[in-house]
Parts: C-alpha cells; structure tokens; sequence
C-alpha cells in the first residue's frame, strides 16, 4: 500500500468527524462532572433536553419535506428505547463500580459492534482493521492500568451489580450504533434523528416520572446550574447530529474507535486548563489509539455518488438519498 493511499477524502473525513464527535463526548463528561459537582444527579433529564431539540429541529425538516417514511415508524421506537436504556444503564453503573472497570468493560460495545455487523450488515473485515481496532483497544488498556487509575481499581459499593450493569449498558450501544448505520444507510438521516428525537423524548420523560421526579424539584436553579446542563444538552445534540454522517462513511466500527480517545482528550485539557500533571503512559496510549484509527481507516476509497460500497466496508445497501443523487460526504464539504 502506498502513502497517497492515505490521502482519501474518506479516511480523512473519517478521522477528522470522528475526533470532533470524541471531542463533544468529552465536553459532554465536563459539563456533567460540573453538574455532579452542583449536586445535580439527574442524567436522563439531561439527555430528554438533547431528544427533544433533535425532535423539534429535525421534525421541522420533515413536516417542510413531506416525504414518505423510508422506514417503518415502529423500528424507531425500539431504536429509542434502546439508546435510553443503554445511556441509563452505564451512567447508573458509577454508583456500584468503579471509573476504571467502566472505562474496561465499556469497550464491549466494539467486538459487539463487529460482531453484529458481520451477522447484519455483511461488512468484511480484514486483517488491517482487524489489526487497528487491537491497536486501539491496546491503547485504552494501558490508560486504564496507568498509575492515574491505581487508586481506583478496586472503588465501587458493588462491583459485579456495577460491571453486569456496564456490559449491558456496552451491549445496548452496539445495538443502537448498527441499527443507526443500517437505517441511515437504507432510510434517511432527518427521518432517523426526527423519530430518535421523538421516541427518545417520550421513553426519557416517562423515566423522569418514575426515578427522577423528587431529584428535580429538589434542584435549586441558577446560572451556574443552567450553563452546564443546558451546555450538555447542546453538545449532545451536535454529537447525535454528527453520528449518522460518520456512520454512513466508515460503520459504526470506526465510530466507538474514534470515542476511545475521548478520556485523552479530557486529561490533555486539564493538562493546559489547571495544569494537572498526568501518567507518561497517557502520551503512549493516545499515540497507539491514533495509529489503531489510521491503521483502521487507511487505504479507504471515496465512493462514486449513489453508488454502493466497497466490498471491504460493508454489505452495499443503498445510498442515503440515491434518488436525489445525494450523499452524506456532501454534508462535509
């Protein structure tokens, strides 16, 4: 393989929106540690604010279209509930285990990923991507056995109730990232953002209702307050937002790939932001995480527009909106 094989509007696009999207999720950490800092421990009210503004901006879209469903409505329910509960299920496992077996255990979600995506989608992988995906779990590994996570290894009130919680959370996200990559593959990324948006809402109010009612009317609102959380809603709006573009170039795969820097990117910032001082090893793990992406990404071709995908990507479904001539790099440029 040569080096200008490299230089794909593909892989590039890949890399860069992958690292934006690791990026926001980081964001998305800060503000809630704020939050958590406040006092504030009501995570899926945070997430209904982010449902409710892919509801309102992309079901906007939709009422002005007034194009035909490309996809049976009630696939995005399960679509919904599965996000919920799987944002739910890990976000709760903090209060049984600790940081450094979540950080583990929630690399589950990529061999599911993989997995399901053989089984599904008939995306082939071969030794390359192969190889990079054990790069970059490799990478995340030694962050976790770094001496910044010594002292935490054996936290947690109830670590197996915690790790099951975790592995279950992990599983629901592979769930949730296929069945994205498929429908936005084979339907539309307004209709599937609308939908999500909207099934998302109702599952994650009706939640509030039954285990956060009494935290919310015991938070006293206030600037400092409403910056974070309205910030985390506003993030993960932008992250949901980006996810299907992503997905659609290199599958989901590449998606949680690119997350596993997002903790890098948190300890670089509070390196230049309070001017913390980190493990070595942190500086080796972020290197061989960004060689696993490039080993995973390179040598990807650009697809001809409305055309179908290389054999090494996945099973050739359709294009997004084959019938306009359209695709998602569009959204990039």
């Amino acid at each position: 393989m040569e080096f200008k094989d490299f230089w794909t509007k593909k892989t590039l696009a890949g890399l860069g929106l992958g690292q934006l999207l690791s990026l926001l999720i980081t964001s998305t950490g800060f503000t809630s540690s704020e939050l958590a800092r406040k006092g504030i421990n009501v995570p899926t009210s945070q997430s209904f604010l982010n449902y409710v503004l892919l509801m309102v901006v992309y079901g906007s879209i939709m009422l002005y279209r007034r194009k035909a469903l490309k996809a049976k409505w009630y696939y995005y329910i399960v679509l919904g509930l599965v996000d919920v509960e799987g944002n739910f299920l890990v976000v709760k496992a903090y209060q049984y285990t600790s940081l450094t077996s979540v950080m583990l255990l929630d690399c589950w979600t990529i061999p599911a990923v993989i997995l399901l995506t053989w089984i599904f989608l008939h995306t082939k992988y071969r030794w390359k991507k192969i190889s990079g995906v054990a790069i970059c779990v490799a990478g995340l590994v030694m962050v976790v056995f770094s001496d910044v996570h010594s002292a935490d290894r054996s936290g947690g009130s109830n670590p197996r109730k915690g790790d099951l919680l975790v592995i279950a959370g992990a599983t629901l996200y592979a769930i949730s990232n296929v069945s994205e990559e498929y429908l936005v593959k084979n339907a539309d990324r307004v209709e599937l953002m609308a939908f999500l948006g909207l099934f998302g809402a109702i599952i994650s109010a009706i939640q509030i209702s039954v285990f956060e009612r009494n935290e919310l009317k015991a938070i006293h609102w206030s600037a400092g307050a409403a910056v974070p959380f309205l910030g985390f809603a506003v993030a993960m709006f932008l992250f949901y937002s980006c996810v299907p573009i992503l997905l659609k170039i290199n599958g989901s795969t590449m998606l949680n790939l690119s997350l596993l820097t997002s903790d890098m990117w948190s300890v670089l910032i509070r390196i230049f932001a309070y001017q913390e001082k980190v493990d070595w090893m942190y500086y080796v793990a972020f290197g061989a995480v960004v060689i696993g992406l490039i080993c995973y990404s390179w040598g990807d071709k650009d697809q001809p527009e409305g055309g179908k995908k290389a054999s090494d990507e996945g099973s050739g479904t359709l294009d997004e909106e084959a019938g306009s001539g359209n695709n998602n790099r569009g959204a990039l440029r």
